[in-house]
């Protein structure tokens, strides 16, 4: 039972991905470790928005209790826009909402954080066993030596593999054979070709649910000697001197609206883990004292510990869903996204039932992680060339650009006629543009300034560009393409050979690329600056790095200046990595557990 102002041997402030999945391994190893999670979110347990894969865009509805969405300053790249990025703001974080995609890095994104970054045992040789150790791999591929069998979260195909998915992979076997085909496209050692079958997904085969971090490390436990409070925000780490012995939180009113806003305390004996995120953890760490001095002045907080690398480093991976109309036989969840009573009941019977359907499934059923060749490259164009030669060149395993298709309109529905739709996203695998999170106040409620970085550098607006007209092409060839959704493409002048239509045919495989003159190239221009988004891969703004070069925590996550504070998610990566980011979160979460383990004297984690 939760008391307030009670002890505790070690306090993780958030109950996101990692902390969930940390407090569950020591909880396992040491029955006599008296552990304290504090979520300023909800609960999630037995939720079917949580546990129903498709209903994972109901988690970004305006009224989502489930996500905060942060709100970035107007940036001049985006003709000052204000990006709007969600992170998990519920037991498990991002793992009980994210899109379930089953994508891991390069094998050199890790050997980067170890080389690159000087931190000893990050990189993949270590990593790699991590990454298998969480998952128990149910495709039925033969087994091998880079994925895991026996660990709690199940991987699958899911219960659907949509004609979206499939036409997709027939253009690019059609219109881009040279690229090829991979049966494995998470080997963590190739990429730039089509994988063979359908995506992996982080969803069990029998039963068809999302396979997320707390309904298997923390809910079907019941740990006596773990406790899990939802609706508390973490306001500051305690201090005496410069040792961390506990936290002061409060009740969050988006989840106790009629709790009394007064401070509580929670003391550690041990060891306090900060653990809320690129959002939520630099903000920590600042109210405590820990920061930038002028950053710090500006809300009335004393440094404790000049670290001027909180909050900086924010990175994501650049995103735009550009909407195509879909054929009438197209197998898509927008139905269930709207909500439809006869497509809801009908496939929410069905996942009942057996775990299988569209209910079971989260849309996204291909795709494919680009190396431009040299004609791809000179049509790029030389804003990205440096960074190939400098940072792709000779690092085979590491893709520039994810394209692929998404069986349904993302993004409102309610701003769209009732259809079938499909979008192909592309996103920057490894982005240039850097942004800032950074507290205004030190009252917790206060959201943080926030600025994204988005196209501030000339190579992610130079791949975002090609990204957009080499993902036309896949789309317009395939079997369901019925045109675009004209509003949320570019607007390009009437007469252009590239104008977008709706309610037009798909074209032939062997069809010549579209031509764009130099004024249609401003119109993609403004299109990416209007429509760019984020993925809400937000990593970095903790980052894992020396401290002279502008590190947070060193290789131990041991918050550099202090005693007995760590910080352990994904704010801690050095730099980023080339996939959705919930394997790499994973993967965090078990070296994190591996640290604490040691340094605590546990065994068996």
């Amino acid at each position: 039972m939760f008391t307030a102002n009670a002890e505790y041997d070690v306090i993780f402030a958030g109950g996101g991905t990692t902390s969930c999945l940390v407090a569950g391994r020591l909880a396992d190893a040491d029955p006599s470790l008296k552990i304290l999670i504090l979520e300023s979110g909800p609960h999630t347990q037995d939720d079917l928005a949580h546990t129903q894969p498709a209903r994972y865009l109901s988690h970004l509805a305006p009224t989502s209790t489930t996500v905060s969405f942060m709100v970035a300053n107007p940036e001049r790249e985006l003709r000052d826009r204000q990006t709007v990025v969600p992170c998990g703001n519920c037991v498990g974080g991002g793992s009980s909402i994210n899109f379930m995609m089953y994508t891991r890095a390069a094998a050199s994104d890790y050997d980067d954080w170890e080389k690159k970054f000087s931190n000893p045992g990050w990189g993949s040789k270590e990593i790699i066993p991590l990454l298998k150790k969480t998952e128990t791999y149910e495709v039925d591929r033969g087994k091998d030596d880079v994925h895991g069998y026996s660990g709690p979260l199940r991987v699958s195909y899911g219960g659907a593999f949509t004609n979206v998915g499939k036409a997709f992979l027939e253009v690019g076997a059609g219109y881009d054979p040279k690229r090829g085909s991979l049966d494995d496209p998470n080997n963590l050692f190739e990429c730039d070709k089509f994988g063979i079958f359908s995506p992996r997904r982080w969803i069990g085969s029998t039963d068809g649910k999302r396979s997320d971090v707390p309904h298997h490390f923390i809910y079907n436990k019941k740990h006596p000697n773990l406790t899990l409070t939802t609706g508390h925000i973490v306001s500051r780490v305690i201090f005496e001197g410069k040792r961390a012995v506990g936290v002061e939180y409060l009740p969050n009113p988006r989840v106790h609206p009629d709790a009394k806003s007064e401070i509580l305390v929670a003391r550690a004996k041990r060891l306090v883990v900060v653990s809320s995120g690129a959002f939520g953890s630099p903000a920590i760490l600042e109210r405590s004292g820990i920061g930038a001095e002028a950053v710090l002045q500006k809300s009335g907080i004393e440094q404790l510990v000049d670290l001027p690398g909180v909050g900086e480093n924010y990175q994501d991976h650049q995103v735009i869903f550009a909407p195509y109309l879909a054929s009438d036989d197209s197998e898509t969840i927008d139905g269930i996204v709207r909500n439809q009573e006869a497509d809801f009941s009908k496939w929410s019977n069905q996942w009942k039932r057996d775990g299988s359907g569209l209910m079971s499934s989260n849309a996204l059923d291909a795709g494919v992680k680009l190396r431009p060749n040299e004609e791809e490259l000179k049509a790029i164009g030389p804003d990205f060339r440096q960074k190939w030669e400098e940072y792709y060149v000779g690092v085979p395993d590491k893709p520039v650009m994810w394209i692929g298709p998404v069986s349904m309109f993302v993004g409102d529905p309610s701003t769209t006629p009732a259809r079938k739709y499909f979008s192909v996203g592309y996103y920057v695998q490894h982005p240039s543009s850097l942004g800032f999170v950074h507290i205004r106040s030190a009252d917790p409620t206060v959201a943080p300034e926030f600025e994204t970085g988005f196209l501030k550098t000339a190579d992610d607006f130079a791949l975002l560009k090609w990204g957009y007209k080499r993902s036309r092409e896949f789309a317009r060839r395939m079997a369901c393409y019925r045109g675009e959704y004209v509003p949320n493409h570019p607007q390009f002048a009437a007469g252009s050979a590239a104008l977008c239509q709706g309610e037009i045919a798909p074209a032939a495989i062997g069809a010549p690329d579209l031509a764009y003159t130099e004024e249609d190239e401003l119109a993609i221009e403004e299109y990416t600056r209007k429509f760019g988004a984020f993925v809400s891969h937000t990593l970095g703004t903790c980052a894992m790095k020396p401290r002279e070069q502008g590190g947070v925590v060193d290789a131990n996550l041991n918050v550099y200046g202090v005693e007995g504070l760590k910080v352990a998610d994904l704010s801690i990566p050095p730099s980023n990595v080339a996939a959705n980011t919930y394997s790499t979160t994973l993967a965090v979460a078990e070296k994190a557990a591996l640290i604490i383990a040691e340094e605590l004297g546990i065994s068996g984690v």
